[in-house]
């Protein structure tokens, strides 16, 4: 179905397991749903490490990435989101999806889940609200939290536009792209695959 004919609140799994599926996520000021080229994009770098890794959404608000993650072979995703209607809604969308085993939903501030979180995680995903500028302080939250493996990933989306937020000590951008409003990252946090 194009996008213009998609009913409003709503994203599509674009590929692996769940690829076509449609899942609701709440009608809220400034949640959007990291956009299907930015996301194929984004999975397409990601393809060699993304099966069987553990991955965070910080931020997850819609679900969009950590449940495209699942989709493609993650071995679990924790979601961390502040916002109660997001919380019930990625449990939902989790339970349709039979992998509610997979997938943890953490209803928290970022920044405080990080200030007690466990790791390692080998992928994470920020995708702050634009206007909240969080993109380069929870990169700095991440690094200092040690709850990234060696070798892991971390994906940045921010309004484009913006200058890419600035690396911790040791990380490196790998890649980066615009689409529309939309500027991403992606940072290696040590050695590459």
């Amino acid at each position: 179905m194009p996008p213009s004919r998609r009913r409003p609140n709503e994203l599509r799994i674009i590929g692996g397991e769940w690829r076509g599926r449609r899942l609701s996520f709440p009608a809220l000021p400034g949640l959007r749903p990291t956009p299907d080229r930015v996301r194929e994009t984004l999975f397409n770098w990601l393809s060699p490490v993304v099966q069987g890794a553990r991955c965070v959404d910080l931020f997850a608000g819609s679900g969009a990435l950590g449940l495209e993650a699942l989709s493609r072979g993650a071995a679990g995703v924790t979601f961390v989101d502040s916002q109660p209607e997001v919380i019930r809604q990625l449990r939902d969308s989790l339970q349709r999806l039979e992998a509610a085993t997979r997938g943890e939903v953490v209803h928290a501030e970022a920044a405080r889940w990080l200030d007690s979180a466990t790791g390692p995680y080998r992928i994470a995903f920020v995708d702050p609200p634009f206007a909240a500028g969080l993109g380069a302080s929870t990169l700095a939250a991440l690094a200092s939290a040690g709850v990234l493996a060696r070798d892991g990933w971390v994906y940045v989306e921010q309004a484009a536009g913006q200058p890419p937020p600035a690396a911790p000590a040791g990380w490196s951008l790998h890649r980066q792209g615009r689409a529309g409003g939309v500027g991403y990252y992606l940072f290696r946090t040590g050695e590459a695959l």
